[in-house]
């Protein structure tokens, strides 16, 4: 690969990187029929650009939604890497999870599409966001801070159910909730010293 191949190649994933968080916004603000040319314009690109990144809207709808879920894997490793306490790195995950299913509400309508691109999107919950979650829940329950008898899908459920906007009640609303769950999962010994 020549220098100037491998100049272009990263300026081809900014621009698609850009076109993805710009997707991700527009959907949550208007959903996934949101105008290619806003798109464009938040990305700081051409319209052309947008369809030769992703020749259809379910294209771009799927792109977006794989996108978040692969964030979400990759900081469930990186936050489990950090010298940090066990159920910290479980609260920021859980926060940047909250950030991507607001996103997956601005697709929703789209995920009900009969569209076959569409169709192994929700697998993906299952496939890499469980256990994702599995592993900073089981780190916080080996230190005690967390109920032993949570398990990482039923708590997903749950900020699921915390995390569906509506009037008056959004991300900033969805991460309070989140936060006081997290508190709930947390066992009487993290917080106070046992009696005999």
């Amino acid at each position: 690969m020549t220098p100037t191949t491998g100049v272009r190649q990263a300026g081809r994933q900014r621009s698609r990187e850009a076109l993805l968080s710009a997707a991700a916004a527009a959907f949550v603000e208007a959903g996934v029929q949101a105008p290619v040319r806003t798109i464009a314009e938040r990305a700081g690109v051409g319209v052309g650009t947008v369809y030769r990144h992703f020749p259809t809207r379910a294209d771009l709808v799927s792109a977006v939604y794989r996108h978040q879920v692969t964030e979400c894997t990759a900081l469930a490793e990186a936050l489990r890497e950090q010298p940090i306490p066990a159920f910290e790195a479980l609260q920021r995950w859980m926060a940047a999870y909250v950030d991507f299913l607001i996103t997956k509400h601005g697709l929703s309508e789209a995920l009900r599409s009969e569209d076959p691109s569409l169709a192994n999107l929700h697998a993906l919950i299952l496939d890499e966001l469980v256990p994702a979650c599995a592993c900073l829940l089981a780190a916080s329950q080996e230190t005690g801070e967390v109920d032993p008898q949570i398990e990482a899908l039923t708590l997903l459920r749950a900020v699921g159910n915390l995390s569906i906007p509506g009037p008056g009640y959004g991300q900033d609303e969805a991460r309070q909730m989140v936060t006081r769950l997290l508190t709930g999962c947390r066992t009487h010994s993290a917080d106070s010293p046992s009696q005999g």
